[in-house]
């Protein structure tokens, strides 16, 4: 536990956590809101993805903390490497929220005016989360073999 809150990447990742799951938590209420008032009871695409999506990545956070706070690397190496992943999480379940108010799509990315730029926002959202979390892993395992 303490090497939770010492930690300075676990704090961040802690916190995203906690701001993540409570977006889940309203976005849950906002999809049985459209379901009360759908007459088959339905939700729109984007609202049932806003919701999941902050429910998992509330979870992704807390996972991204333990691996900063085990890891054998330096604390500055740590919060570097967390805050990527986190940040594309929150841009990732904001995106979702303003589709899910819009209702245009139920996929974003054929109805993309711009598909290169989401292609390009995509690659970059991967390599980010991918990354930061692959930092952290090395870390553990490095702490973990040591």
């Amino acid at each position: 536990m303490e090497e939770l809150l010492n930690s300075t990447a676990s704090r961040i990742a802690l916190t995203a956590s906690g701001i993540f799951f409570m977006a889940g938590l309203l976005t849950g209420v906002w999809k049985y809101i459209c379901m009360r008032q759908h007459p088959r009871a339905e939700a729109p695409h984007y609202v049932n993805t806003a919701h999941r999506a902050a429910l998992m990545y509330a979870f992704s956070a807390q996972l991204l903390a333990i691996f900063a706070a085990i890891s054998a690397f330096s604390n500055l190496v740590n919060t570097i490497a967390v805050i990527p992943p986190l940040l594309f999480f929150g841009i990732a379940i904001t995106h979702y929220v303003q589709l899910g108010l819009s209702t245009d799509s139920n996929n974003s990315l054929r109805d993309s005016p711009d598909k290169a730029k989401d292609y390009l926002i995509l690659n970059i959202l991967a390599v980010s989360e991918i990354g930061g979390f692959s930092v952290l892993f090395l870390g553990f395992l490095l702490r973990l073999f040591a």
